[in-house]
């Protein structure tokens, strides 16, 4: 008896991947540059690069996923293939998983080898005037050595107020949407298995709206920080893992929500998801919880331990 084989789509030879690997390339460089020139106080090119490198990479994208969508609504995507797309994205968010293990260290690094380091012995005696090892770092070790170096602590930090003042604290609001949006998001995707596809565009869409709020919220506390708490990014070490860390999650919770956002349009407008079908919403989900999981940890480190 002759056996079937499935039949495994492979599309034509495409620029996509040349031009996303420039694009990529272009905004990464430009940025680097940018903030390099935003250090200096020079201008420079940095800035244009980075933006004709990001909407070269958008657009590259926006064409290489409307391909992929198609493909799939036209049948073309065999059960292997939709396999191969399960794997790629876990990959992604397990390579996502590294890079902020690799923030995650550093922070540990700093507050239990690093500093310790500077205060202990006579080294700390003879060259930091007993640097005292304290997280946040309001002062730093040339400003206990007397040396005008140019990075000064900072005024104040984002440490925990105390469980009292967390209803004006901002980090407690962005963890409660947060959190909110990952238990909207799963009822997004029970009504979906379900076939509910009104209540499922009603719960993606408040997810997104959470998406939104937290980005709005998290401007406005970089906004305080900078404007009330002398906290920037130049204030020594704390100013300097702070910002990275958080800043590195809102540019993935601002993705995140682009990507949900991008899945409710589908939706709505184009009547795309069923419950046998739907893995772009779930894909952008499984995301979404990873962001999620991660804002936890930098609240628990960076907030309420620090």
């Amino acid at each position: 008896m002759e056996q079937k084989h499935e039949t495994y789509y492979v599309p034509e030879q495409s620029k996509l991947p040349i031009l996303a690997s420039l694009g990529l390339f272009l905004t990464v460089f430009g940025l680097g540059n940018w903030m390099n020139e935003m250090s200096a106080d020079k201008d420079g090119s940095g800035a244009t690069i980075f933006l004709l490198g990001f909407v070269l990479l958008a657009a590259v994208l926006f064409k290489w996923f409307s391909t992929v969508i198609d493909e799939n609504m036209k049948g073309l995507n065999g059960a292997q293939l939709k396999r191969s797309y399960v794997w790629g994205m876990g990959w992604f968010i397990f390579s996502e998983v590294m890079f902020f293990s690799a923030f995650f260290g550093a922070l540990w690094y700093l507050r239990n080898i690093s500093l310790p380091s500077l205060s202990e012995g006579p080294t700390s005696e003879l060259l930091w005037n007993d640097f005292k090892a304290e997280w946040p770092l309001m002062t730093t070790p040339d400003m206990a050595k007397g040396v005008e170096s140019g990075v000064v602590g900072p005024d104040q930090n984002m440490s925990n107020p105390g469980v009292g003042k967390w209803t004006s604290w901002l980090p407690f609001w962005n963890t409660a949407v947060l959190i909110t949006s990952s238990f909207t998001v799963h009822f997004a995707h029970t009504a979906l298995k379900k076939d509910n596809k009104k209540r499922f565009n009603i719960w993606l869409g408040i997810t997104v709206a959470l998406g939104i709020i937290f980005l709005i919220l998290q401007v406005e506390e970089y906004v305080h920080a900078y404007s009330h708490m002398g906290l920037t990014l130049e204030t020594g070490v704390y100013g300097t893992t702070f910002f990275m860390l958080t800043g590195f999650h809102g540019l993935h919770v601002t993705m995140g929500t682009f990507m949900l956002l991008v899945q409710w349009l589908r939706s709505v407008t184009k009547g795309h998801f069923s419950h046998s079908d739907c893995f772009g919403f779930e894909a952008s989900s499984w995301y979404w919880h990873f962001v999620d999981v991660v804002w936890v940890g930098l609240f628990l480190f960076v907030y309420i331990l620090g």
